[in-house]
């Protein structure tokens, strides 16, 4: 595997022209590159992290065609013939994914996929997601109990049989190994810092600039501002914990199970690394605007131990995912790439299934082959009066977050007026300097102070307390303690402030209490 080390800077090695270009190594651009290669293309893949860093290897790793309540809210807004469609393509997904879990010796549990409601007030949700999945041609099966195992409370589900579950990091890393034994470059530590669409398709990088005939943005947000998309999708965090399993192994549930009333709750066994582990997820929030995510991994573990009192302490962790407006993923040509750059994002936390057959659609446009009958009903969906709506009111509360983000900056301290002590271990502040708004934490023992400006459109970040990083509410970037971007629009870092990190530590050093 070609891996490039961000503070080398260099891609020795690397050829500076592909057939394709592929922006992101999560589940989209691996199975796309798979595809592509398979087909005889040279492909250089290029990855900001690690393969699978962030929403395709921390997920649940359930790979189904119930999905909780999302095929009737597909329908409600959208005609039979798309909903089938849209399951169409996850089937096609569901399939490349277990082929390519052969593949690379990834091992899957056939189990199956429950979608339920915790009380009697979710059961016309349950009801609507029966209606639908039939309507759409899956045999799902609408069930008032529910195996044997479960501890918690059903009040009636939707059933799914032969569907499976995976170590979603653990393909990854497979599908990486196979792209670069398949002859591809797969380079990591650099980042794209943009996409000129000529000819050859110029995409320039921390680590210099590349050329290729095409190139795909298989980021979870499109990198680039050309449509849009940032405006037209909404972010979201989902938090996941893994349990030590009771002492009983009985105990814990056979299926996959998704709640489709609050609280929301996906719950599931897994065999990871060996170990057997008890998986609760939930907790999801829109991006930075969430008081305390910590709280929300208090909440989870709580629920977690009124029905396995027994669990070990849990290790948790979150992935980010987005979701379209009209509910269903954009995939496709990027608007003015002049047809050589193509992007995928809005898979409303569903990316296995839809990240392949995101890829699938995507390998054959490019290697102008005739599309699925699935990809050519969905690239003709209209959009609705609801979609306009729904994108109105989720503008609005950008609009909304960005004005309070501001405000509550400019009341905060200013630290050019006064000596501010260190933030406590593992918590962020945002202050001023002036009318400049600061984020100031602590993390390891280190205090950093960096500009709370979001380096994508302007809003405050706010700290994210359970994965002690910054979080912008407007679009959904991140950035860690330091101000290095993660993930989301947002191509640059945040900016530090050395002098505040230094007078912050000072005003601690002077305040504390003398040691003996």
């Amino acid at each position: 595997m070609t891996s490039i080390d961000e503070s080398t800077l260099d891609l020795h090695g690397v050829d500076d022209h592909a057939d394709v270009i592929v922006v992101g190594a999560g589940i989209t651009g691996l199975a796309t590159a798979l595809m592509l290669l398979d087909a005889g293309r040279r492909v250089i893949v290029l990855e900001q992290d690690v393969p699978g860093a962030l929403a395709s290897g921390r997920n649940t790793g359930k790979v189904s065609l119930l999905q909780g309540s999302r095929l009737s809210t597909i329908r409600r807004r959208h005609p039979a013939r798309l909903v089938r469609a849209y399951v169409d393509a996850n089937r096609a997904g569901q399939q490349w994914l277990r082929r390519a879990s052969e593949r690379a010796g990834v091992p899957v549990r056939e189990a199956t996929a429950y979608s339920y409601a915790n009380s009697a007030d979710g059961l016309d949700v349950v009801d609507a997601e029966a209606r639908a999945a039939r309507e759409a041609g899956l045999d799902a099966r609408r069930v008032q109990d529910v195996d044997d195992t479960v501890a918690f409370p059903v009040a009636g589900a939707v059933a799914l049989d032969g569907q499976f579950a995976l170590d979603p990091a653990e393909l990854m890393r497979g599908l990486a190994d196979q792209v670069v034994d398949r002859g591809g470059s797969l380079v990591t530590g650099v980042r794209v810092l943009g996409v000129r669409a000529t000819d050859p398709v110029q995409v320039r990088t921390s680590a210099g600039v590349l050329t290729a005939g095409q190139v795909l943005i298989a980021t979870g947000a499109p990198m680039l501002g050309r449509g849009l998309y940032w405006a037209k999708t909404s972010g979201s965090r989902s938090l996941l914990l893994s349990f030590a399993p009771p002492p009983e192994p009985s105990a814990l549930p056979e299926g996959l199970y998704l709640s489709v009333d609050q609280p929301g709750r996906s719950i599931r066994s897994a065999t990871w690394g060996g170990q057997t582990r008890l998986l609760v997820g939930g907790g999801g929030h829109p991006v930075g605007r969430e008081e305390s995510s910590l709280r929300l991994v208090d909440e989870i573990a709580d629920w977690t131990r009124t029905w396995w009192p027994e669990v070990g302490e849990p290790e948790h962790w979150a992935a980010q995912d987005y979701e379209s407006h009209n509910r269903v993923p954009f995939v496709g040509r990027m608007p003015r790439g002049r047809g050589r750059v193509w992007f995928a994002t809005g898979y409303a936390k569903w990316g296995l299934t839809n990240g392949a057959a995101a890829a699938i659609r995507i390998a054959h446009e490019m290697l102008g082959a005739r599309r699925p009958d699935w990809a050519r009903v969905i690239g003709s969906r209209l959009t609705v009066p609801a979609d306009f709506a729904r994108g109105a009111s989720e503008n609005a509360k950008v609009g909304a977050a960005a004005a309070r983000g501001w405000l509550g900056a400019l009341r905060g301290a200013d630290l050019g007026e006064a000596e501010a002590a260190a933030p406590a271990e593992g918590h962020g502040e945002v202050a001023r300097r002036g009318l400049r708004p600061v984020g100031v934490s602590t993390v390891g023992g280190e205090t950093c102070a960096v500009s709370a400006v979001c380096t994508h459109l302007g809003g405050v970040v706010h700290w994210n307390d359970a994965e002690l990083t910054w979080d912008c509410p407007l679009h959904a970037s991140r950035f860690d303690h330091r101000g290095h971007r993660i993930e989301g629009p947002a191509l640059h870092d945040l900016a530090r402030v050395p002098d505040l990190e230094t007078a912050a530590a000072t005003a601690t050093e002077v305040g504390a209490a003398p040691q003996e």
